[in-house]
């Protein structure tokens, strides 16, 4: 009986040392830094441009393959969102203005802000649709990525009602302008002018929203966000403390989930022996 108290007791005691060496190994296994994501940021940085590219895509309509293919011009807003982490930052910054460089794409957007240690820099990248992928693949290869992700979303629709928009006003610009030749009141003439100016100032802010659709214009969104962060040193003391505590509070789970098991077995095995007992009575 002795013997098996003390199997037990020191069993008991092997299992809380091996589950507080098991905490400290892992303490030392993982690394601790002060990071915040600066996703608002990044949702800040889509008011500064849009970007939009084009893709031609071609089907046969109908059962008759004789016909010519139809051809639609799609227009489409492609925006890649990345953000990282950095314990290098000042190399890896360098990194990302070489990638830049190399995928012939333009920085539409920096900003940095921060000391050093907490220094932040967030990039609006306009990249050519060809170099969209392979300059993501590159920036998500910077620091550690935290966060990523690619939205792509059609504006085919959009384009084809400023068009509309556009000639309508256009249309109507002109209907203006010949009443001018015919006679009438000054103060008609005066309320005309300044119709005319109205469309015409409708007709330039066209113009600028049209002008994103360009095809020399034809760029994709890359943001990005580099976030410099500091390791953060833990302490020998420390380290033992939170590993007790976390032993302590699994171990007693254990001890819990186990004592548990037993009194249930116990129950279960008198059961079954009175079972056994009452089948022999009969």
């Amino acid at each position: 009986m002795k013997q098996n108290f003390k199997n037990i007791f020191f069993g008991l005691i092997g299992l809380f040392l091996i589950l507080f060496l098991f905490r400290i190994a892992y303490g030392y296994t993982v690394k601790f830094d002060r990071y915040s994501e600066s996703m608002s940021t990044l949702n800040s940085l889509t008011n500064v441009r849009k970007n939009y590219a084009s893709k031609e895509y071609k089907y046969q309509s109908g059962k008759n393959t004789n016909l010519t293919p139809t051809s639609v011009d799609q227009k489409f807003e492609k925006i890649a969102e990345i953000i990282s982490k950095s314990q290098d930052f000042e190399s890896e910054e360098k990194s990302i203005r070489s990638s830049i460089e190399q995928q012939s794409a333009l920085i539409q957007f920096e900003q940095k802000n921060g000391n050093e240690g907490k220094r932040s820099l967030q990039f609006l990248i306009g990249v050519p649709p060809e170099n969209f992928e392979t300059l993501y693949l590159e920036l998500t290869k910077v620091g550690i990525v935290r966060n990523k992700q690619i939205t792509k979303k059609d504006k085919t629709n959009e384009y084809k009602e400023l068009n509309s928009k556009k000639a309508s006003l256009s249309k109507v610009r002109q209907s203006l302008i010949e009443l001018k030749s015919k006679s009438g009141k000054i103060e008609e003439f005066i309320n005309l002018e300044n119709r005319i100016l109205d469309i015409e100032r409708q007709l330039q802010e066209l113009g600028v929203s049209l002008g994103d659709f360009d095809s020399e214009n034809e760029f994709c969104t890359i943001k990005f966000s580099l976030n410099e962060v500091e390791e953060v040193k833990i302490g020998l003391l420390q380290r033992i403390k939170v590993a007790l505590q976390w032993t302590i509070e699994y171990y007693l789970m254990m001890i819990a989930i186990l004592a548990f098991i037993s009194v249930f077995a116990y129950f279960s095995l008198l059961l079954l022996d009175k079972l056994k007992i009452f089948e022999k009575l009969k």
